[in-house]
């Protein structure tokens, strides 16, 4: 199978918005699901197959649960609604994109809707998450290099 072959495959994928697809050709299997995730696993006797890198510039906006609650019992700003960013994966939490670069986003910050918050690596791709909100950050729930939970609360945002 090669490297074409898969992006044809992949590309009907999306275009059938298929949830899971799967092929075994020659040794080789081929596994997609929704989330992106590509598995190649070749047979002992086979030599190794390639495992195609997809694009990590495609932020994952809109893909989890998002929405306005409340403030944080903690916060001293009663009475006010954030919208809050929750994790639409589960993965790992990083809040630059390399560890000798500056944040994405810090407290304080204004963010307009589409840009980067964060990335949260999963099965070794990393997926931007974007802001579906413009505002003002007032609080980060995750420290660096922190596991998330699908669902599990990032940053809260005063909306504008």
């Amino acid at each position: 199978m090669t490297l074409d072959e898969i992006r044809q495959i992949l590309d009907l994928v999306r275009e059938h918005a298929l949830a899971e697809f799967e092929l075994e050709q020659d040794g080789v299997k081929l596994r997609v699901r929704k989330e992106g995730v590509v598995q190649v696993v070749a047979a002992p006797h086979v030599a190794p197959a390639i495992v195609p890198v997809l694009p990590a510039s495609s932020p994952v906006a809109g893909a989890g649960p998002q929405g306005v609650v409340a403030a944080d019992p903690e916060d001293d700003q009663e009475g006010l609604e954030f919208a809050v960013v929750k994790s639409p994966i589960v993965g790992t939490f990083y809040r630059a994109p390399e560890p000798a670069a500056p944040p994405f986003v810090e407290v304080g910050q204004v963010v307009g809707k589409g840009q980067t918050l964060c990335i949260i690596e999963a099965m070794k791709l990393m997926n931007e998450i974007a802001s579906e909100y413009e505002g003002e950050i007032v609080k980060i729930y995750v420290e660096n290099g922190q596991p998330v939970q699908f669902g599990e609360r990032l940053f809260a945002i005063r909306a504008r």
